[in-house]
Parts: structure tokens; C-alpha cells; sequence
């Protein structure tokens, strides 16, 4: 038995080549923007881009909150707070991260654009 291949199955062989080159194109190898470090306290406001090299020292109601940014990476290294939630959080770099220390009204944030394909999107 032998299979002939048509015209109209090499161009829907091509189609859907194409369609799995752009969605693969799209989702990985697309330039994305660069992710931004917001950092928020008692009426003042910092934004730096995700390299920044960076020490913030953030007043608030309680003291002194430090920031740290380094190597795309963002953390709260210190905080007058007692319970230390906001240090405890750890190291922020995908967008949509945060951590904050209510009782001294500060906010840590990676704002920017989604990078790759997540959970969310599948």
C-alpha cells in the first residue's frame, strides 16, 4: 500500500510547523523586559532595576528597615519588627514577589514582566 502525500498535506504540515516554532519562539526564546525592585515606606517610594547593587535603609514608625539588592535578587535583611515575618520571607526574584513588615509599614516588591511559562498559564 503505498501513501501519497498532497499538496494540502504539506501545507498543513508546514502549518503546523510553523505553529509549534512561534508558540515554542513565544514562550521561551522572546526577549521579555527586565524586572523592576519597588520598595515602599511611610510616604517615600525607591524603584530599581532587578541588577541594582543596592543598600536601602528604610525609615518607618519602628525604626529602621534594611534592604538588600543583589545579584537580581531582593531581600529584607533587617527589621526593627518583633516578629520578623518580613526577614523570614527570604530572597525575591520572580516577578510578583513581595514581602513586607506591617508594623513598620514597608514593602518589598519584583514588579515587571512574567518571564517562561508557569503553572498559571498551562
Amino acid at each position: 500500500m503505498k501513501i501519497r502525500i498532497k499538496l494540502f498535506d504539506i501545507l498543513i504540515i508546514l502549518f503546523v510547523a510553523g505553529l509549534i516554532f512561534f508558540t515554542v519562539y513565544a514562550a521561551y526564546m522572546k526577549p521579555h523586559g527586565k524586572n523592576q525592585i519597588l520598595i515602599r515606606g511611610q510616604g517615600r517610594e525607591w524603584t530599581f532595576p532587578a541588577g541594582a547593587e543596592e543598600t536601602v535603609v528604610v525609615p518607618g514608625p519602628v525604626g529602621n528597615t534594611i534592604v538588600r539588592l543583589h545579584e537580581n535578587r531582593a531581600w529584607i535583611e533587617s527589621s526593627p519588627c518583633d516578629n520578623q515575618n518580613c526577614v523570614v520571607t527570604g530572597v525575591l526574584v520572580r516577578q510578583g514577589q513581595w514581602a513586607a513588615c506591617l508594623p513598620n509599614n514597608v514593602l518589598l516588591m519584583v514588579q515587571g514582566v512574567q518571564e517562561g511559562v508557569d503553572a498559571i498559564v498551562w
